[in-house]
């Protein structure tokens, strides 16, 4: 789920997808879903410090990738996207959301029915992009025939309650009218946000499905996205039952550009004015939430007076407005390099 604005959302989203495309190389699965995930991570901040236009910029991903035998799956995850398993009817969210919202109920702050709904909940606290390094979600879950995969965008599942996407996926016909119904009815409930929905069962690799029944990833044609390039890293994507290397793998990446969505809190910097009255760095968003929970902490304080500045200074300072560490820093010094410092 792309951020940063739609044309630094898009430019982070395709090199998300960049990292995989081709596959995967040998190796210990949950290492190489790591490896290639860093690597995407450092390739979108590298553009990001050196094009003042996708400052900022950063996606999240959640990848699947299935051993040949079907015997399991590894989850790679960033973000505040999903992964789900289906077996038996009973749908299981496999990853943690890495957002605010998520945080403050793992502490208790607030229930889970208040998470569903809560104002802050688009702000996520990891993505690819905005820092050098970035600390990704890897883990490996059992899977037998007949189990069904769902990840998808939290634009789906802002939209449908959990209990809705189960009742879709066991009653539609097929993987394909699953998807397709999936994000029809995310898109009637509101459509807030992006939607993309991945869905791949688990089958015995002696009996593979029909081509016609092979798994499918569905998006729908009104969202604007780079996703033009996306269609043909789906035809590369292999259904579990026709894939033939020794290592075999499905790695189907939720990762959709879009509109600019709200960064988290560990991720971007802004200027401010300390208790002193003095030009500070502040690292995270510029907002006090209840429970006594700040979403920021100060860095660094000038000698730098904010009423001694330049109207044209001043207004940068309590503007808060978000940037990258470096360019915060870089105003910082600016600031301080025309007072004499």
């Amino acid at each position: 789920d792309g951020m940063g604005g739609a044309q630094a959302g898009e430019v982070a989203s395709k090199a998300a997808v960049q990292a995989f495309e081709g596959g995967l190389p040998d190796g210990n699965p949950e290492q190489v879903i790591e490896s290639s995930i860093g690597q995407a991570n450092r390739v979108i901040h590298e553009r990001a410090q050196t094009d003042p236009a996708l400052s900022g910029m950063g996606t999240t991903i959640t990848t699947a990738s299935v051993d040949a035998e079907g015997e399991e799956v590894v989850i790679g995850h960033v973000g505040d996207s999903r992964a789900y398993r289906l077996r038996d009817g009973i749908l299981q969210r496999l990853t943690r959301d890495h957002s605010l919202v998520e945080e403050m109920r793992r502490r208790g702050q607030i229930t889970e029915e208040q998470a569903e709904d809560h104002p802050q909940r688009s702000i996520i606290t990891r993505a690819l992009g905005p820092e050098p390094e970035v600390q990704v979600d890897v883990q490996t879950v059992p899977s037998k025939p007949g189990d069904l995969f769902l990840l998808c965008s939290d634009g789906l599942t802002t939209m449908i309650a959990d209990e809705r996407i189960t009742e879709i996926i066991t009653t539609a016909p097929s993987l394909d009218a699953a998807t397709r119904t999936l994000v029809d009815e995310a898109n009637r409930a509101g459509g807030r946000d992006n939607i993309t929905v991945v869905l791949f069962q688990v089958e015995d690799p002696e009996n593979p499905l029909p081509r016609d029944e092979q798994p499918t990833r569905v998006a729908p044609p009104r969202l604007r996205r780079p996703r033009g390039d996306r269609p043909d890293d789906r035809r590369r994507r292999p259904g579990v039952g026709r894939i033939a290397a020794r290592v075999a793998i499905v790695v189907a990446i939720v990762v959709v550009a879009g509109a600019a969505a709200v960064v988290g809190s560990r991720q971007v910097w802004f200027l401010g004015t300390d208790s002193a009255g003095r030009v500070a760095l502040y690292r995270g968003l510029p907002y006090e939430l209840p429970f006594d929970l700040d979403l920021y902490q100060q860095r660094y304080s000038s000698p730098i007076q904010t009423s001694e500045l330049s109207a044209r200074q001043r207004d940068a300072v309590t503007g808060h407005s978000l940037r990258s560490r470096d360019d915060a820093t870089s105003l910082i010094e600016d600031i301080e390099s025309r007072e004499g410092l």
